[in-house]
């Protein structure tokens, strides 16, 4: 029988249910996720460090978990926060129950709650801190080591590779060569871009310029991942001193970098955005596009004037800033998930677009020689 638990909210709310997955005392940020499948590659995505996600679909576990589908090999998601929990799926592909796998990775998990409540409050209030525990003590208390518990401002180090590796699935010569910056990199990135003949050096977040330049690449990734993108100066400073050399691609927290290394700022968005069917319209073609996202920061859109940058994809929801490109310099990012696995395809001719960038910059070299 499944132990009691509860989660209480920084503001003072407090939900009781029980537990599931690894039964640890956590103080994480609480956010929402409106997926309706996925759950899997949520729990493995490095984005999720540090937070607990509410995920609004009520049924999770129903399908289990299979070998195949992690984003990463090591989740470092905080917990997982719904309504009901499946501990018995039905799933030809299934190696593991969710709660199983929640366990073995150190994950908390709390079921048996009102999780349209607490999106709810979410979503009125902003992303919150929170603290999920098993044991019986006061809210007052419990609003205390939340208070007491510092912000983690680590998690990009914490996820990120230690050495540098190459990701190739396949024998076959590669006709171009892409160092990807690992931020917290989710696995079906370096897999599209595999698919598209290209051979994938994946290095740590703090690798300097000088050390991405002697690999000789054709063009240079800046991956996804978790936290304040103003905590990744290395990062920033590494692409400064890479934008014009190499055609450069970055994805959600590269986006993010990206645009602070051409001179933008970014904010922290009020409960972010997190869900599989966010529209966002192309500024270049006009055409609407079902995106996957899944951060915490956006770009000033303001910022972006006079930066050499210009905004190439806006979000219909809110109008926040989902793109950039400097075509003299060959670089674009977006917001939000081309990669995702499972979501929406409607974007993944951004990967091919990247291909045509490194083609033509070498051309333009060749043609200079």
């Amino acid at each position: 029988m499944s132990e009691q638990c509860r989660l209480v909210l920084e503001t003072g709310e407090c939900f009781e249910g029980f537990s599931f997955g690894a039964k640890e005392e956590k103080v994480l940020e609480l956010v929402f996720n409106t997926s309706m499948v996925g759950y899997q590659e949520i729990i493995s995505d490095p984005s999720y460090t540090d937070q607990a996600v509410v995920m609004t679909y009520p049924l999770i576990g129903n399908y289990g978990v299979n070998d195949e589908d992690f984003e990463s090999a090591n989740p470092t998601i905080g917990a997982l926060v719904v309504r009901e929990y499946n501990d018995l799926p039905s799933n030809f592909r299934a190696s593991a129950t969710l709660g199983e796998t929640m366990a073995k990775f150190n994950i908390a998990g709390i079921y048996g709650v009102d999780t349209r409540a607490i999106t709810r409050i979410v979503r009125d209030k902003g992303s919150m801190r929170c603290l999920i525990t098993g044991r019986d003590i006061s809210v007052e208390e419990s609003k205390k080591i939340i208070e007491s518990t510092p912000v983690p401002r680590d998690s990009v180090s914490r996820v990120s590779t230690k050495k540098s590796f190459v990701f190739d699935e396949k024998e076959d010569t590669k006709q171009l060569h892409v160092v990807a910056i690992d931020c917290g990199m989710k696995g079906n990135i370096p897999k599209s871009l595999n698919k598209r003949n290209i051979k994938v050096t994946i290095v740590p977040f703090n690798t300097p310029a000088s050390e991405i330049e002697k690999l000789r690449p054709d063009g240079v990734f800046i991956s996804n991942g978790p936290g304040d993108p103003t905590d990744v100066k290395e990062t920033i400073e590494t692409v400064k001193n890479l934008k014009g050399k190499y055609p450069i691609f970055g994805i959600c927290l590269g986006h993010q970098i990206l645009s602070l290394s051409y001179g933008a700022r970014t904010y922290k968005l009020k409960f972010g955005h997190r869900g599989g069917n966010h529209p966002v319209k192309n500024l270049l073609t006009d055409k609407i596009e079902v995106t996957s996202q899944n951060h915490s920061y956006a770009v000033d859109k303001e910022s972006v004037r006079g930066t050499g940058l210009e905004i190439t994809h806006l979000n219909l929801l809110d109008d926040t800033v989902e793109g950039v490109r400097c075509v003299k310099d060959y670089a674009f990012s977006v917001q939000y998930h081309p990669e995702s696995a499972p979501g929406p395809e409607d974007s993944a001719y951004l990967f091919d677009e990247f291909v045509k960038n490194m083609n033509s910059f070498k051309e333009k070299d060749n043609a200079k020689a």
